[in-house]
């Protein structure tokens, strides 16, 4: 198990990304399953850097990543603001792009890319859970 604090800032994405690759090559993930991993960590990074730190420039946040029971387990814990998960509205890839609307590809993402995808918010803060499952 790793728990790093990161400054939320995007200068930081490739460190996450690389970070989480090798968490994931350490566990045995092919390099399909570690792009993917990578990817989802790199989407979350960015909407608590985005979204929950808008306009806060001392801002940081903790990712711990463990692999237990065949599963990576990369959780986000920030102190920013919080959103409801359930009111992100899933966007329509197949509308062409001057068509879309801003917003939700990101969380789309991770649902597609991760096997678990779990947000909730406490008292300390908010936590993002991507697992992986080593298949």
């Amino acid at each position: 198990m790793s728990t790093k604090r990161y400054a939320a800032k995007f200068e930081n994405l490739d460190e996450i990304r690389e970070h989480v690759g090798e968490q994931a090559r350490a566990a045995g993930f092919d390099e399909k399953a570690i792009y993917a991993v990578q990817l989802a960590a790199d989407e979350a990074a960015s909407n608590i850097i985005e979204h929950a730190y808008e306009g806060h420039q001392d801002a940081s946040f903790k990712l711990r990543c463990e692999y237990s029971k065949g599963r990576l387990i990369m959780t986000f814990q920030d102190q920013g603001k919080s959103f409801d998960f359930s009111k992100v509205a899933k966007p329509d890839i197949t509308a062409d792009l001057s068509e879309r609307k801003i917003g939700g590809l990101g969380i789309y993402l991770m649902h597609k890319l991760m096997d678990e995808v779990v947000y909730k918010v406490t008292d300390s803060g908010n936590y993002l859970t991507l697992i992986k499952r080593k298949d």
